[in-house]
């Protein structure tokens, strides 16, 4: 199966709901729906990744051009798809842009052609679309070498890296240089920190955006305690009635919760434990093995319960490796001694409707006591903010995006090395001890995403690279 293109259904949000948000600081947004509506008239926004479902480019995507669209925007949202071979070569550059081998394989002759290969069918259909005057963003390794064909369209190019590693070395130069070829071409490079920027890059053209989350989705809006308890009895994690498991969707329709988890437990989470969550993809860096190993070792309360929840990873095509990773976890669980295996619960999350596991996750982060993060690599890490939004106290790692959310000590707690299980451990440990203060770092944290990370902001940022890129012509 070689590349296409895949239509992707863009809902439409009013971004007036920001104005409570924002007060005064609303006007910023009005300035940027008039710059978008003199510049961008005839024009369509193109956004291609490779997957609609999974991961947190596609949470953002989902959010962001429904925005955009709320502003008079005409965006677009495509995914490519592929073949075994290119996701096997897609997550190998992955693996080493976050500085890590991988599985180990080549990024030579034999890649390339697979990489281009299986893209050149996408390149087609993208020319048969963009028209002249168009702007296609291109998000992260999968699409990278779709630059040239967008260009030839005649389209405004940008291509955008969601990960990167603080101190480079020479895995991740692999990388760079794998992708340099492919990507200097376009108008814009957009990374989420400064130490992400690739040597070898043109520098005019690079644009720093963090990413940020939408406090009226479906995984952020507002649950109430009977609606948390029904989603989590629903899908088999925690009981309770779940005729309460009800969301409203992002076009303000209601909707319910109806599938079940995929869940490994000797019983349910009791009602009033305290519970450490961590919810992330089945990915080895994301080290749910050492999130495991961390509750199991040097987590002292012993009423405390472990819930590691995910993505179901036969929902999530572009990443190989999900599933191996998912049975690495289930094996050290069942090698648990049998008191402590019945604190510590895996959820794989159902995927079937993105209303619905969003809510599951809004669910599951209101239900926990703290949230954590102990990723050994991270471009940003948005399920931080999005834990932060709830006024939860998060405990995760110093890296990447993660320390430009997290005031240490203030609006969250930082570990300089996350493979320091001890150090992880004696933070949440802490922080259970002392409900006080895991509260007012829960306040703050909320504040801080009110201020910084919400989508508002971002669509702000993105209008003014597309105002300016197109005065540049």
């Amino acid at each position: 199966m070689v590349a296409s293109l895949q239509p992707v259904a863009v809902e439409t949000a009013s971004v007036e709901r920001f104005r409570p948000l924002l007060g005064d600081d609303y006007a910023e947004i009005l300035d940027a729906i008039d710059a978008a509506r003199r510049v961008l008239t005839g024009r369509v926004i193109w956004h291609l990744n490779s997957t609609a479902r999974g991961g947190g480019v596609a949470e953002l995507l989902g959010s962001l051009l429904a925005y955009a669209r709320g502003a008079g925007v005409d965006t677009r949202w495509l995914t490519i798809s592929g073949n075994e071979d290119f996701f096997r070569v897609t997550k190998r550059l992955h693996n080493r842009l976050h500085g890590v081998p991988g599985d180990g394989g080549e990024l030579g002759k034999a890649e390339h052609e697979i990489y281009e290969r299986t893209l050149a069918a996408a390149a087609v259909e993208l020319g048969n679309l963009v028209r002249p005057g168009d702007i296609v963003y291109l998000h992260d390794p999968q699409t990278g070498g779709l630059v040239d064909a967008a260009r030839a369209t005649g389209a405004r190019v940008i291509w955008r890296c969601h990960i990167g590693l603080d101190r480079p070395n020479e895995l991740a130069r692999d990388a760079w240089t794998f992708l340099r070829g492919y990507v200097q071409g376009a108008d814009a490079y957009v990374f989420s920190r400064r130490a992400f920027a690739w040597e070898g890059l043109e520098e005019g053209k690079l644009w720093l955006i963090a990413p940020s989350i939408d406090a009226f989705s479906p995984k952020n809006q507002d649950l109430e305690p009977p609606a948390v308890e029904g989603v989590l009895a629903r899908v088999g994690i925690a009981p309770g009635d779940h005729e309460a498991a009800i969301f409203t969707r992002m076009d303000g329709s209601r909707g319910r919760v109806d599938r079940p988890a995929e869940v490994d437990q000797e019983g349910l989470v009791p009602p009033g434990v305290p519970l450490v969550v961590q919810v992330s993809r089945w990915d080895r860096l994301k080290d749910p093995v050492g999130v495991l190993r961390c509750f199991a070792e040097h987590v002292r309360n012993p009423d405390a319960h472990l819930l590691l929840a995910a993505p179901s990873v036969k929902e999530v095509t572009d990443d190989p490796e999900g599933a191996e990773v998912l049975e690495e976890v289930r094996a050290r669980r069942a090698a648990l001694p049998e008191a402590l295996k019945e604190r510590v619960h895996l959820a794989s999350l159902p995927m079937d409707d993105v209303g619905e596991n969003a809510t599951i996750v809004n669910a599951i982060q209101r239900r926990a006591d703290i949230v954590v993060q102990k990723s050994l690599a991270e471009g940003f890490g948005l399920t931080v903010a999005e834990a932060m939004w709830k006024a939860r106290p998060v405990v995760a790692s110093r890296i990447g995006g993660i320390q430009d959310q997290i005031v240490d000590g203030e609006s969250g707690v930082l570990v300089d090395d996350p493979a320091d299980l001890a150090a992880v451990g004696a933070a949440i440990d802490a922080l259970l001890g002392d409900p006080d203060r895991a509260e007012a770092i829960g306040v703050a944290a909320r504040e801080r995403v009110r201020k910084s990370f919400l989508g508002s902001r971002h669509l702000v940022q993105y209008m003014t690279l597309i105002e300016r890129m197109l005065a540049d012509k």
